[in-house]
């Protein structure tokens, strides 16, 4: 059974806004059937060129369920708060 997945890559600009923002995140996944895989600090660089210091790894059904998510009020109204807390870069990928 395949999967799709939202990877973001992350710096953290203002650690209080960013608490607050990942302490919503979690309510906003649950109705579209998503799982926190990994949420993790950046420990090497085995190849290449990586800015961000934060990952994390949400596994969904599929990708109609991350368009879903993404584009639901409930994300959507967090988009500021993120955008004051991290620079951030979200990737789909199916899997």
């Amino acid at each position: 059974m395949s999967h799709a997945y939202v990877i973001g890559h992350i710096t953290v600009k203002d650690p209080e806004k960013w608490n607050q923002y990942r302490s919503q995140v979690p309510a906003t996944l649950e109705p579209w059937g998503a799982e926190l895989v990994l949420r993790g600090k950046l420990a090497s660089i085995l190849a290449g060129d990586h800015s961000h210091t934060d990952t994390v790894v949400v596994r969904f059904p599929d990708m109609k369920a991350i368009n879903g998510w993404y584009a639901s009020p409930a994300y959507q109204s967090l988009i500021s708060l993120r955008e004051k807390a991290a620079e951030i870069v979200l990737l789909a990928y199916e899997g």
